[in-house]
């Protein structure tokens, strides 16, 4: 190849919950593809960013947040999703916020250590330094207590130091073929989407009441007279948790299908039909037959 040929890298967002890899993950593409939450564990999938940044394609891997102890089936495969980003990557941006350094970070690390791949540590949250001047001793105290080539604050919620950390990327990007067009900004699916847009809507409706055990299908999506009819099923594990989301007198679930489909028009610039229902499956995070159908993106 020569010094004109294309550029594109491949980078891995790993974290532990609630630090902002799917904020930082939206700002570096420039448009929402990954949803968020004040609730951790929201990120469930790992889920591909595209951006272009000049002649030069960046391609981002989000990821769930690690778990110390994962409970469930679902959760180790949340953890197995991390595992896999690192090795398919040609680099791994590592985000922590200006809290400081976590034990879940400590083993995060390890695990980047493990696959030999070149790091950044993600400094996320600057915003909440109440000077400028407290960040200076921060990255010198991360700098004396761990290894790694570029330490790099952000704020994902507003911007800021992005476009310089997309500088630092797009230079060290490798030479090889772009692997996406230049128009794309996820490898995802327009109903895999739909159906994440759903799933976050739950989870800001319902707060602290939120059963994490949702997962959302799109049983219909077709197109009749300029407008996108969409049918989906939110799954719980208990009928509890079916009320929950319904809420008294489906004034919840109407909530969340309102919500949802607003933020469904402005991604797919039509207007949009909207129909939920809620059904419970029990424990099906813990069987191996239902994760293979509800865990595969669509």
């Amino acid at each position: 190849m020569t010094l004109d040929s294309p550029r594109c890298g491949i980078y891995a967002i790993v974290g532990r919950p609630n630090v902002g890899k799917s904020t930082l993950l939206n700002h570096l593409v420039g448009q929402k593809i990954s949803i968020t939450s004040r609730k951790p564990q929201t990120t469930r999938y790992k889920i591909h960013g595209i951006a272009q940044h000049g002649t030069t394609q960046l391609v981002f891997a989000d990821s769930p947040g690690w778990q110390r102890q994962p409970q469930s089936k679902l959760h180790k495969l949340m953890n197995q999703q991390i595992d896999n980003a690192l090795h398919e990557v040609d680099a791994v941006l590592h985000i922590i916020d200006v809290a400081g350094w976590h034990t879940d970070d400590g083993a995060i690390e390890l695990m980047i250590k493990e696959t030999a791949r070149p790091s950044i540590l993600i400094i996320n949250k600057i915003d909440r330094l109440h000077t400028r001047d407290g960040l200076l001793p921060l990255i010198a105290k991360l700098e004396s207590e761990h290894v790694y080539p570029d330490y790099f604050p952000v704020c994902a919620l507003n911007g800021a130091n992005i476009p310089g950390l997309l500088d630092l990327l797009a230079a060290r990007a490798p030479q090889r073929p772009h692997l996406f067009a230049a128009d794309d900004v996820t490898d995802r699916p327009e109903r895999f989407m739909v159906a994440e847009l759903i799933r976050e809507k739950i989870a800001r409706q319902l707060g602290d009441e939120l059963p994490y055990a949702t997962h959302v299908v799109i049983d219909t999506f077709v197109t009749r007279g300029g407008v996108v009819h969409i049918d989906a099923t939110i799954w719980v594990e208990k009928p509890g948790q079916k009320a929950i989301v319904i809420g008294r007198q489906g004034q919840r679930i109407k909530q969340i299908g309102s919500s949802a489909r607003l933020d469904i028009e402005k991604m797919l610039e039509q207007r949009v039909y909207l129909k939920t229902w809620v059904k419970v499956r029990g424990k099906w995070t813990e069987d191996p037959a239902a994760l293979e159908i509800f865990e595969t993106p669509e």
